[in-house]
């Protein structure tokens, strides 16, 4: 009998020790209920590697830029139509029930002393322009000034503690670089997007008069005009503004205007209430082989001036029909749109250099922009 138990102490102490040692390093041997409780022994990422930003991801250029996007919700008051008092109008079509017009759009804060950038046809003809910020704040916006020509709007709010975006350098973009569009797409609320710049100075749209647009294909809905285009370091390079559609939704073609051209606007109006832009008189067209048999021209590249305005500031540097502009202020001209802009962007009342091929070679002349004048309203 006593060595029975000295047999039973020996086995219940070494399964005792046995028991220990499988708790301590293999719990999950241990655990024979897993099943029926619904605690299942899985692997977990550690803390430390669950909180790193993952391998290309864009976590942090989207936090850096999205609190500096905002909705903008816009309401047009119900406007009265001109036979509301005739009975005979009331009798044949009933009472016209008018009802608010509402839009959607985007924009960005690029001033810590409230300035909005967005699209002027978000805001065109608004009554009341009600901003939403992402931490959920709303804010009045008043409008500070428009520029349909390039189709901008400024806006300004009164709130403190503005998160404010960064301006890149949209001169440096190149096809093939990454980007992030960010805005309200339908009213869904702040959505991130990415793709790619698919091309540069895009133009002849119909869009805009000054056309020179970043093409992405990162997905642009309605609602997102006026949001941020954004690289991959979350900086300002570009305002969504329209997309090429059939079907009303993105099918990878979004048009975002240049941050370089937003700036001047930008500067315009906050500084003069208005947006200036150069003007130098003349009739530009493409440099066709017909026309540059016509003039005598031997040019590959260049803008041919079909027609210089008596007095102007072309006529006044020398500028004759003929001469093909190859380049203005150091930049290189290829098209008529490409000069229409650089042009514009020139300061009135100081010399910039204009470079122009003529059949005896190529000259430089000292033109002195005058100051665009505004389009003529449509008669009535």
């Amino acid at each position: 009998m006593k060595r029975f138990w000295l047999l039973f102490s020996q086995s219940v102490t070494v399964l005792l020790a046995a028991y220990f040692v499988v708790g301590t390093l293999k719990p999950q041997w241990l655990d024979l209920h897993a099943g029926r409780n619904g605690n299942v022994a899985v692997l977990e990422v550690p803390a430390s590697a669950a909180t790193a930003v993952p391998v290309g991801s864009f976590r942090l250029a989207a936090q850096k830029s999205s609190q500096a996007v905002v909705s903008i919700n816009t309401s047009k008051n119900a406007r009265q139509s001109p036979h509301g008092a005739d009975p005979w109008f009331k009798f044949f079509f009933g009472e016209q029930q008018n009802q608010p017009q509402v839009g959607l759009g985007s924009g960005v804060i690029v001033s810590p002393d409230g300035y909005i950038l967005t699209n002027n046809h978000v805001v065109e003809n608004a009554d009341e322009i009600d901003v939403i910020l992402n931490d959920s704040r709303h804010a009045r916006a008043k409008v500070i000034g428009t520029d349909p020509d390039a189709d901008l709007a400024v806006l300004k709010i009164d709130l403190d503690r503005l998160p404010v975006i960064v301006l890149g350098n949209s001169d440096n973009l190149q096809v093939g670089d990454q980007v992030l569009a960010i805005g309200n797409p339908f009213g869904v609320g702040q959505t991130v997007t990415s793709g790619i710049v698919s091309a540069l100075g895009r133009n002849q749209l119909g869009i805009n008069t000054f056309e020179n647009f970043i093409q992405t294909d990162a997905a642009i809905n309605p609602g997102n005009s006026g949001g941020a285009l954004v690289d991959t370091n979350g900086n300002l390079l570009g305002i969504n503004t329209a997309i090429y559609s059939r079907s009303g939704g993105s099918m990878g073609i979004g048009f975002a205007i240049p941050v370089s051209t937003a700036k001047l606007v930008l500067e315009g109006i906050v500084k003069d209430g208005v947006v200036t832009r150069g003007w130098i008189g003349v009739e530009p067209n493409e440099l066709t082989p017909e026309l540059a048999q016509t003039f005598g021209i031997e040019a590959q590249q260049g803008v041919i001036i079909t027609g210089v305005l008596q007095n102007g500031p072309a006529a006044q540097a020398g500028m004759k029909p003929g001469d093909v502009v190859v380049a203005v202020a150091g930049k290189a001209t290829r098209n008529v749109a490409e000069l229409l802009t650089q042009v514009a962007a020139l300061k009135p009342a100081t010399a910039s250099t204009f470079e122009v091929q003529r059949p005896t070679g190529k000259i430089s002349l000292q033109v002195v922009p005058g100051v665009r004048p505004k389009p003529r309203a449509p008669q009535q």
